[in-house]
């Protein structure tokens, strides 16, 4: 569910000091576009909201979040958004974001 040699790379990349505050900032912007996608009922926005989420699951390492997001966004790139299982993708952030956050500290070592 967490890549964590990935979560490891992106805390060498901008600095242990710093990491704590780019984890916030995701966790705060992917809340925005989960937000647009509960209120974008007719799912206009869906495939670039999708391609935001891939790219920032896989920054962080939520590896089947982000796998999902690829498949909904293939999905609503080919006209059919509609088809697009919004539930299973939301639940996979909620699991992936508790696992990362109750399991953070032990795998950052």
């Amino acid at each position: 569910m967490i890549h964590w040699p990935r979560v490891r790379q992106l805390r060498d990349e901008v600095g242990a000091d710093e990491f704590g505050e780019v984890v916030e900032i995701f966790l705060d912007e992917v809340q925005e576009v989960i937000t647009r996608l509960h209120t974008d009922t007719e799912r206009r926005e869906l495939e670039q909201n999708l391609h935001f989420l891939k790219g920032s699951a896989l920054s962080l390492g939520f590896d089947q979040f982000s796998k999902l997001c690829q498949d909904g966004e293939r999905s609503a790139a080919a006209g059919k958004s509609m088809d697009v299982d919004l539930s299973a993708i939301l639940a996979a952030y909620d699991a992936s974001k508790s696992v990362f956050q109750a399991n953070l500290a032990a795998n950052l070592t």
